[in-house]
C-alpha cells in the first residue's frame, strides 16, 4: 500500500502572504490541523500548523490592548512562522514509510508532491484509519490475539488451523512479542464460535494472549 492510495486530495494549500489569523480560521472552518504553504507557481515552500498559529499569539500576559493586538496580528503573515524546510513524499512511498518518518520527525501529517507541486497530504489521522482496516476493528467476529514462535511456517500453521476449523481470517497483523524469539499476532475471524476458534488454534502457537468476540462498529 502507498501514499497515493490513503492520501488526503485534493488538499488545501495557502500562500506565503496569507495572515496568520485567515490561516487559523480556515482550519478551524475546514476541521484541519496543517496547511502547506504554496507559491504562485503551486510550489510548495513551507508547512503551517495549528499549534505553529497559535504559538504565534501573544500571551495573556501582554501589556499591549485588544485593538493593538488585533492590528499586530492582522500583519503578521504564514510566510513568518511556517516551517520552511518541509519533509515531503511521493504517492509512491510506501505507507509504513511515511508513518516512520513522522513517528521519527514527531509530525503529525507530510505533504505529498509531484515534480515539487502539492497533490496531497497524508495525515496521523489516515494512518489511523488504515490501522484499523489493519486490525479489522470495524467487522464482526472473533478476535484473537497469541503468541506464535519467531520461526519460518509458524504463521502458516496458524491460519491454516483457522481455516481447517471453518473459520474466515477478515484481518491479520503481527507485531513485536514479548521477546526476539516470538511475535504477537492479532486475528479478526468470522465463520466460527469462540470456542471452536480458541481450540483450533491453541495447540499451534505459544499462548493465547486473549479471545473476545467483537461487534461491527
Amino acid at each position: 500500500m502507498f501514499v497515493g492510495d490513503r492520501m488526503t486530495h485534493p488538499v488545501i494549500t495557502i500562500p506565503p502572504e496569507t495572515p496568520l489569523q485567515d490561516a487559523l480560521n480556515l482550519m478551524q472552518k475546514e476541521h484541519i490541523r496543517r496547511l502547506p504553504v504554496v507559491d504562485h507557481r503551486g510550489t510548495l515552500v513551507g508547512i503551517v500548523s495549528e499549534r505553529d498559529l497559535l504559538h504565534a499569539s501573544p500571551s495573556d500576559a501582554t501589556s499591549l490592548s485588544v485593538w493593538e493586538l488585533n492590528y499586530l496580528l492582522s500583519k503578521v503573515t504564514v510566510e513568518k512562522i511556517m516551517t520552511k524546510q518541509v519533509i515531503s513524499v511521493t504517492k509512491e512511498t510506501p505507507l509504513e514509510e511515511a508513518a516512520r518518518i513522522m513517528a521519527d520527525s514527531k509530525i503529525g501529517g507530510l505533504p505529498v508532491t509531484a515534480d515539487g507541486q502539492v497533490v496531497g497530504i497524508i495525515t496521523e489521522t489516515d494512518l489511523f484509519k488504515v490501522f484499523l482496516e489493519l486490525l479489522g476493528a470495524r467487522n464482526a467476529g472473533v478476535r484473537v490475539a497469541a503468541l506464535v514462535a519467531n520461526q519460518p511456517g509458524e504463521l502458516a500453521k496458524l491460519t491454516k488451523a483457522v481455516f481447517e476449523a471453518g473459520g474466515n481470517i477478515h484481518a491479520l497483523g503481527t507485531f513485536q512479542g514479548e521477546s526476539t524469539h516470538n511475535a504477537e499476532v492479532v486475528m479478526k475471524v468470522s465463520g466460527i464460535k469462540l470456542a471452536g476458534l480458541k481450540q483450533a488454534v491453541q495447540p499451534v502457537v505459544e499462548r493465547l494472549v486473549d479471545v473476545r468476540e467483537t461487534k461491527a462498529a
